[in-house]
């Protein structure tokens, strides 16, 4: 399948999933959530997958969610876009999944990487809560 904000490939029994917005420090839209989700689910139904791993780049996993989606949207809005559900996907998946972390992992691509089987993570890797600076909670299980 073809996606525009993810890569994807398999090496050997392991899905490889690279998170490809660097323009944005791979931060979490809509569009990346739902393609990241839709990949696992790809590699957890193939047979010849084993286990998926996640990465992103040297300088950031996934810097948390795309602040400029969310900016106008009303809470309601927010509600209706249903990423809680999306953020609950990774909990159906049966094969692991390790988050292969360098760089930033903020806010959504640090809960990401918790809501992962294991975390391998270079010396260069930097895990944080930042949602508190913008007076919200962190949404995918932060807390």
């Amino acid at each position: 399948m073809a996606y525009t904000t993810i890569l994807t490939e398999i090496r050997g029994r392991v899905g490889l999933v690279t998170l490809n917005r660097p323009q944005a420090m791979n931060a979490f839209n809509t569009l990346m959530l739902t393609e990241l989700f839709d990949a696992l689910d790809a590699f957890d139904a193939n047979e010849a997958v084993g286990a998926m791993v996640v990465t992103g780049n040297e300088k950031a996993f996934a810097a948390g969610a795309d602040i400029k989606e969310m900016a106008e949207a009303t809470p309601f809005e927010m509600i209706k876009q249903g990423r809680v559900e999306l953020w609950d996907r990774i909990r159906n998946v049966k094969k692991p999944v390790i988050a292969a972390v360098s760089g930033w992992a903020l806010g959504g691509g640090c809960e990401f990487s918790i809501s992962c089987d294991m975390i391998v993570a270079s010396e260069t890797a930097k895990f944080g809560q930042p949602e508190i600076t913008i007076g919200i909670i962190p949404g995918g299980g932060g807390t």
